[in-house]
């Protein structure tokens, strides 16, 4: 199997909780690989939403960083080291991923399916990047999964925050 296959397969076994950064082999050019799947995932996502735009990939893509330095400075300061790069893979990958499978239920099931259940179907899939992030940390770490799933939580709210200041418009009510 070519190797960006099998990186594939891999982060979809780890999105399924079954596999964790691990698996993924420590190369720079699947690093490269992976960096450039998620920025392509962020402007598929960008382009194929109608309610996003330059500015909210911007915003997304500050925010997803800023995220990972978050992850970056627990996996450092837990002693990990030697793990981090493996883990930041896993990270971009399974979130690159999500986004495409996000993207990949708005175009196929919304002329199928109601807007409100697509939403619902659509913001599921978003919402998995929790678990997903929680399960990649606490292996990383070799710590329970509920300790990841709150660090991935907290990583979670400062994001959302982080989003709403630089855009407050996203979180008003209409």
């Amino acid at each position: 199997m070519p190797p960006v296959l099998a990186l594939i397969e891999t982060l979809f076994d780890i999105i399924r909780l079954r596999k964790g950064p691990d698996a993924i082999p420590h190369s720079t050019f699947l690093f490269v690989v992976i960096i450039a799947l998620w920025l392509f995932s962020g402007l598929v996502m960008t382009f194929l939403t109608t309610e996003l735009d330059e500015e909210d990939f911007l915003i997304g893509t500050i925010t997803g960083v800023a995220g990972l330095l978050c992850y970056a400075a627990i996996v450092l300061l837990s002693g990990k080291r030697a793990r981090l790069m493996q883990a930041v893979m896993a990270f971009l990958g399974c979130g690159a991923l999500l986004s495409l499978m996000f993207v990949a239920g708005n175009v196929f099931l919304t002329p199928f399916l109601s807007e409100n259940i697509t939403n619902f179907v659509v913001t599921l899939i978003l919402l998995w990047t929790v678990p997903v992030e929680g399960h990649i940390i606490s292996r990383t770490l070799d710590r329970h999964w509920y300790i990841g799933v709150a660090i991935a939580m907290a990583v979670f709210v400062f994001q959302l925050i982080l989003y709403s200041v630089m855009d407050p418009v996203a979180i008003t009510p209409s």
